[in-house]
């Protein structure tokens, strides 16, 4: 049973309104799960993360992990010389956790 169980990629638009229908249409889904975070607001539609407002500090991510277990993902890093520099850390979008 493979540990990674998806990827969200993170999408900044000017315009969180006007994004939402595009990003529904790529991603083939009605469903929108909206919600707040710290100056920013945010919509996860299939794949996608939407974030609006004050992003700056999210910029230098690009992707959300879904894992079963994070332990292996910090050792494979780890093992090949990489450093976890900012993670984990809880988020408030329910199952997306956000590792940098």
């Amino acid at each position: 049973m493979p540990n990674i169980t998806g990827v969200v990629a993170r999408v900044f638009v000017d315009d969180l309104e006007a994004a939402i229908p595009v990003y529904r249409q790529l991603a083939r889904t009605t469903a929108v799960h909206r919600f707040a975070f710290h100056g920013v607001e945010l919509a996860r539609v299939g794949s996608f993360l939407l974030l609006s407002g004050d992003t700056a500090a999210y910029r230098d991510r690009v992707a959300t992990l879904l894992v079963r277990q994070i332990a292996p993902v910090v050792a494979a890093i780890e093992h090949t010389g990489g450093q976890i520099l900012d993670g984990p850390s809880p988020a408030p979008n329910r199952g997306l956790p956000s590792v940098s």
